[in-house]
């Protein structure tokens, strides 16, 4: 039985021998067994967790370990893959079936406490790719993944100073025209949606999916914003789809959790189906931008927390830019749509996305957000109201002989002693007109 370090903690410990090199995250360390059997492993403690294919978590420090397998699709599109893990599977062949050379390169189990300085085992030219900062796929068994197209698009956004090899590219597209990325199950497409919008740069994970044209098949929706004008008095860089790779960056540069970056992904969507005659105006996009995350929400099967704040977002972003001409019931009644009174931490969280959003244009990079105090002070001063005096006393002013209609009324009435309460304390918190 034979053991080896492979994948991205060989990758990352050589990158870190690059001083101008990202560090990276923590990354899981996964082990590879070669010339062992199942019986074997669970004869040494090992616990078998792969229901598809032989995986083993290591009966101390709960690691995973992998017999040396290959894999072959099973049938056309994304339906599964057939794994083989007899023990004459050698390290190279295991090596062979992984995405990219980067994370084809492995070190023995004896020296896998300083990868960095260890002997690397790497027969696909991964170490010539990670100096050179090319992003290429080991072998044309790549295509038989299409989610590995993601993948790479993660990766990108992960190492942007990394190019895609050409002949990566261009076999990428080839899985495109004949339909592969059409056969990706939602959860997986997700998956690594969700991870790409967290990388250090998820503009580049956008702009490799557009080169290859996967854009266009997985999220019509956003391909299409490419080319759309704005009024270039409000955002220089004129282009939406520009705009929109600015604003993910930025939320990136702001440090957002992943529903607000989701958000900023889907805030301007509407603008891809202005009618040209009106264009660079974009009347009603807001509206049309939450129509259009619906539906790829639910293509997608989002979760709720970053389906919620999308929707929120897209609805609302701007008015909350507006938010410092408006009088205290207009900033109430934003409060209100936004449910920032009972949902005061995702309100934040749309605060950062209109932040995102405002400083994601050419020449805004560096500027302040006024909007996020301004909306803060209104909502500490509007929960400041304390409900329950309000209601007692409109209950008090109820006649004990009142119509069955009025008593009906009792609760419109509340709502609106509460409702008036409230944009009095923004309007004297603010100093602003009531109305």
């Amino acid at each position: 039985m034979k053991i080896y370090l492979v994948g991205g903690a060989v990758r990352d410990a050589l990158m870190q021998q690059d001083p101008t090199a990202t560090p990276p995250a923590h990354v899981d360390r996964d082990w590879v067994v070669v010339d062992a059997t199942p019986k074997a492993m669970q004869a040494q403690g090992y616990l078998p967790v792969g229901r598809d294919f032989p995986v083993f978590l290591h009966p101390k420090t709960r690691e995973e370990y992998a017999l040396a397998r290959t894999e072959r699709k099973t049938a056309p599109g994304y339906h599964g893959f057939a794994f083989h893990a007899e023990p004459g599977v050698t390290l190279e062949d295991d090596l062979a079936r992984r995405d990219l050379t980067i994370n084809a390169m492995a070190v023995s189990e004896a020296e896998a406490d300083d990868p960095a300085n260890a002997y690397v085992i790497d027969p696909y030219g991964g170490r010539r790719d990670l100096q050179a900062r090319v992003l290429r796929h080991v072998t044309t068994s790549f295509a038989e993944d299409p989610v590995r197209i993601l993948r790479l698009a993660r990766f990108a956004a992960r190492f942007p100073d990394f190019s895609v090899a050409p002949e990566t590219l261009d076999l990428m597209r080839h899985m495109v025209d004949h339909g592969e990325v059409d056969h990706l199950v939602p959860e997986r497409v997700w998956q690594e949606l969700s991870r790409g919008l967290m990388e250090q740069r998820p503009s580049r994970m956008f702009e490799v999916l557009r080169a290859c044209g996967a854009l266009v098949r997985l999220l019509p929706e956003v391909d299409r914003l490419w080319g759309v004008p704005q009024r270039a008095d409000y955002h220089p860089e004129v282009d939406t789809g520009v705009h929109l790779m600015m604003v993910l960056d930025m939320s990136a540069r702001l440090a957002a959790p992943l529903p607000v970056r989701f958000a900023c992904l889907g805030h301007d969507l509407g603008k891809g189906t202005t009618p040209a005659d009106v264009l660079p105006r974009h009347i009603g996009h807001e509206e049309r931008s939450a129509q259009l995350l619906r539906g790829l929400c639910e293509r997608w099967r989002v979760p709720r927390e970053s389906r919620e704040l999308a929707d929120v977002v897209a609805r609302e972003h701007g008015n909350v830019h507006r938010s410092t001409d408006f009088g205290a019931a207009a900033l109430l009644r934003l409060l209100e749509r936004c449910d920032a009174l009972r949902r005061p931490e995702r309100f934040d969280e749309v605060l950062l996305a209109c932040e995102c959003d405002a400083r994601g244009r050419l020449g805004f990079e560096d500027s302040t957000y006024p909007q996020r105090e301004l909306l803060l002070r209104a909502l500490a001063a509007a929960s400041a109201v304390d409900p329950e005096p309000l209601a007692a006393r409109v209950t008090a002013s109820l006649p004990d002989d009142a119509t069955a209609h009025n008593r009906a009324q009792l609760g419109p009435r509340i709502a609106q002693a509460i409702h008036s309460a409230r944009s009095e304390a923004v309007a004297t918190a603010l100093n602003v007109p009531r109305d």
